[in-house]
């Protein structure tokens, strides 16, 4: 029967680094005369075994007191969502049992929350980076968050902001296209908004706009590019 763990609430603080634990080093025992004790300290630091190496390092031989240690540090200061830790922690090769236990008990805690993550995700990426819904999404799903905390997450985001924020970003990249042919702009701007999730129709709208603005004749650029 495994041992029972300590649990951290919601205030605990990051386990300590690993590596940083104590070293347990071997001594040389005694009988055996002076070259023969010598022999052995040789041999015990060229060929060590990996359950004595672990030990040297400090890291605990319990799988699920190494998941909540991994996790913790993991956690420390970035947060993650559960498929990033699951991922990390089989990546160290943490029993599936192990890590269930561990995942489990931290969303009951507080310390695991994807719908937190999702929330601050998009409210950083949107304003940091000028993300659309639709990038948002595929990110939040290759992190592995539910479907439906995505779409409570993205409904932050109503049509309105996007298209300003749209606006926004097209403004700022309007002068470096100073110079160039209007067909080329317009393939440049709406280029720039499409790798950042904006949709073809929005993102036409919005640089037409831009560059009726400027005084450029927009005709013909009803159809989609």
């Amino acid at each position: 029967m495994a041992r029972r763990t300590e649990w951290p609430g919601s205030d605990a603080e990051p386990a300590p680094d690993s590596d940083a634990g104590p070293d347990y080093g071997t001594g040389s025992g005694g009988g055996f005369g002076e070259a023969a004790g010598r022999r052995a300290r040789s041999r015990s630091r060229s060929s060590g075994s990996p359950s004595s190496s672990r030990a040297e390092k400090g890291e605990p031989r319990d799988p699920v007191e190494q998941a909540r240690n991994i996790c913790l540090r993991l956690l420390t200061g970035t947060p993650r969502t559960r498929k990033q830790l699951a991922d990390a922690l089989r990546k160290r090769e943490i029993p599936d049992e192990a890590a269930e236990e561990v995942l489990s008990r931290f969303e009951d805690v507080g310390l695991i929350d994807d719908a937190a993550f999702a929330d601050a995700w998009v409210e950083s990426r949107h304003h940091s980076r000028g993300l659309a819904r639709r990038a948002l999404v595929r990110e939040l799903r290759t992190k592995g968050v539910d479907s439906a905390v995505i779409d409570e997450a993205i409904g932050q985001l109503d049509s309105e902001q996007e298209e300003e924020t749209a606006r926004e970003l097209v403004v700022r990249k309007l002068r470096s296209t100073r110079g160039l042919d209007r067909d080329r702009r317009l393939r440049r701007l709406a280029g720039m908004l499409a790798r950042k999730g904006y949709g073809e129709g929005m993102a036409l709208r919005v640089v037409r706009q831009a560059l009726e603005d400027e005084g450029e004749d927009t005709e013909g650029l009803d159809e989609p590019f």
